[in-house]
């Protein structure tokens, strides 16, 4: 693996030390010197890195666990782009996606990553539900979403004439991207402007040692062979200037293996697993619109999306699983299995709106985890990024801003149009 080494900029931090028994743990592993490393090649490291070579001319290496980029959430996800519409005014949410969608139309335009316009109906199936739709759009309206209309039940027929509803509210911002392309595109101008990638790497945790950020890596077998109890020695280490951990469903496991990170700064997390069936036994799509049902507790509903094949999806459902263990998180042993028994609770939910499901007609197709930072009838929480973590800060001297150790963790940051803006506020 080719390592950049450079010399440290000046570092502002406490003196956290180590033991006696910790130093000599390290001392004998080779280390290296970076500018910038970025744990994870998912679609929100790959935007980072990109940001940081391309814009701010840094030499920058991308770490990954697995033999190759977006395997995790950035590959199992509804492909929507998202209009804006369901979070609270002035979050970081609604921030996000308003400007997130915004840049991510931009950037698929300007570089030719296939993506459609086609809009998103949100429908409500019964009385009781009308309120709640008035709510979304008051709430659109207020975040900055141009051209919410609510319709009637007539209206919305109209244009989608499977679609049973007894109002609609109608979002022609919303629409779909092929995130394989999308991350491609990452990756070309990344490496174009210097990034390395090394794949089939694990980060397994990090250390403060004076006033050096210490990352410790694993590449041998070790890992594979681990009990997740004993104390894994990793095979060298990184000594970076700029840390992003991105690691996805492994940033907060990461996180917590970071010894001088206090616990205090590190968010709970819980995990929502979802799983999505294709629609078979159909030549023609019955939609040509996103459609959404209410939200409901920990996600967006059942709901009908389509790729830019017309292969029509429905999903995700939710179900709270316990949190990742180490193992797990290093190897990417996530369980992404879909039971085709599961398809049973699928059926009653979409033939609310789309009364026309015939039975047998829902494949398994995919799963994906959405990690979160609320659980179960919990209030939503808004995104969380840290800028500055155990008083350690590390400052360009060149942009006269701080850039410093960042331990990116944030609330179900599966929502593609998020990451366009992502890059934006965490290299500003």
């Amino acid at each position: 693996m080719k390592i950049v080494a450079l010399p440290l900029y000046t570092i502002e931090t406490k003196n956290f030390g180590t033991s006696t028994t910790r130093r000599k743990h390290y001392d004998s592993i080779p280390k290296e010197r970076v500018d910038c490393v970025v744990v994870g090649a998912g679609v929100v490291g790959l935007a980072v890195a990109r940001e940081l070579a391309s814009e701010y001319h840094r030499d920058v290496l991308v770490i990954e666990s697995a033999p190759t980029f977006g395997t995790g959430t950035s590959s199992r996800n509804s492909e929507v782009i998202h209009a804006g519409i369901y979070y609270p005014p002035y979050s970081l949410k609604a921030l996000f996606c308003v400007r997130g969608r915004e840049l991510l139309y931009k950037y698929c335009l300007e570089h030719e990553i296939p993506h459609e316009q086609i809009g998103k109906i949100i429908v409500a199936t019964g009385s009781s539900e009308i309120p709640k739709l008035k709510g979304l759009m008051n709430c659109g309206i207020e975040n900055g979403v141009v051209g919410l209309r609510m319709m009637e039940d007539h209206e919305a027929m109209r244009l989608e004439p499977e679609l049973t509803c007894v109002k609609a509210l109608l979002s022609p911002a919303s629409g779909i991207v092929d995130t394989h392309s999308l991350m491609l595109s990452f990756i070309g101008e990344a490496e174009s402007h210097g990034t390395l990638f090394s794949f089939n790497s694990t980060v397994i945790g990090g250390h403060l040692e004076g006033t050096h950020i210490c990352l410790h890596i694993s590449e041998g077998k070790a890992l594979q062979n681990w009990d997740g109890m004993s104390l894994l020695r990793p095979d060298f280490e990184l000594i970076p200037k700029i840390v992003v951990n991105s690691a996805g469903l492994s940033a907060p496991v990461l996180a917590k293996r970071f010894n001088g990170l206090a616990a205090g700064v590190i968010p709970a997390s819980y995990y929502a697993r979802g799983c999505y069936f294709t629609l078979s036994k159909t030549k023609i799509p019955p939609f040509k619109h996103l459609i959404y049902p209410i939200p409901e507790d920990g996600g967006l509903g059942v709901h009908v999306t389509l790729d830019l094949n017309g292969q029509v999806k429905f999903g995700p459902d939710v179900e709270w699983i316990g949190g990742i263990d180490c193992i797990s998180s290093f190897l990417n042993r996530f369980d992404y299995s879909v039971c085709a028994d599961r398809a049973m609770h699928f059926y009653p939910q979409i033939r609310k709106y789309y009364p026309g499901l015939k039975d047998g007609s829902l494949e398994p197709a995919y799963a994906g985890i959405r990690p979160k930072l609320s659980g179960p009838k919990q209030d939503s929480v808004d995104f969380v990024i840290q800028f500055k973590m155990v008083d350690l800060l590390l400052y360009n001297h060149v942009q006269h801003h701080k850039i410093g150790l960042r331990y990116y963790q944030s609330n179900k940051f599966d929502h593609l149009t998020d990451i366009t803006m992502a890059w934006v506020l965490l290299v500003d």
